[in-house]
């Protein structure tokens, strides 16, 4: 059933409020790629702070007029699925590529981190900056090496000294 023009501005609207909270965007083309397994995608994006939507092109250029995510006009082509990363700026780039090894179909085309256009080498590189607890989980592991390390070290080469006493 065609979307009325009262519809097609939801959409656009919708799309657009979602523009403008997104820290990172990933765009991807998912022809091939059965509806189970998108919806499946959809429902694990929730949890990680992924909002993902597939609409038509020409809303989609209607909805990314001024936000930083203006630069991908000339991108879309084909079914385009876009994922917004809404708390982390891998978090799109990491999902999608983890989705695109189980679906060969599946190709991430572009995205746009800090206003540029990110090749699929950096996307990559986006995908493996750690979470934020990720990031802190090693810091503190760190720490705790540097700080109980050491003194296990110490202890250790006090003992191998008295032994060869």
């Amino acid at each position: 059933m065609p979307l009325n023009l009262h519809d097609k501005k939801e959409i656009v609207a919708k799309i657009h409020k979602t523009a403008k909270k997104a820290v990172s965007v990933i765009i991807a083309n998912s022809l091939g790629v059965s509806s189970n397994n998108i919806t499946k995608l959809r429902k694990f994006s929730r949890n990680i702070g992924v909002k993902i939507n597939i609409t038509r092109n020409t809303l989609l250029n209607l909805a990314i007029q001024n936000t930083d995510f203006e630069c991908l006009k000339n991108k879309f082509n084909g079914p385009t699925l876009i994922a917004y990363s809404l708390e982390q700026p891998g978090g799109a780039a990491r999902l999608l590529k983890e989705f695109s090894k189980k679906n060969k179909n599946f190709k991430i085309i572009s995205g746009v981190f800090e206003k540029k256009i990110l090749s699929i080498a950096q996307i990559n590189m986006l995908a493996k900056i750690p979470t934020h607890n990720q990031a802190i989980s090693f810091f503190i592991f760190l720490i705790k090496d540097v700080s109980i390390g050491k003194l296990v070290r110490t202890l250790m080469s006090r003992s191998k000294k008295k032994e060869t006493n």
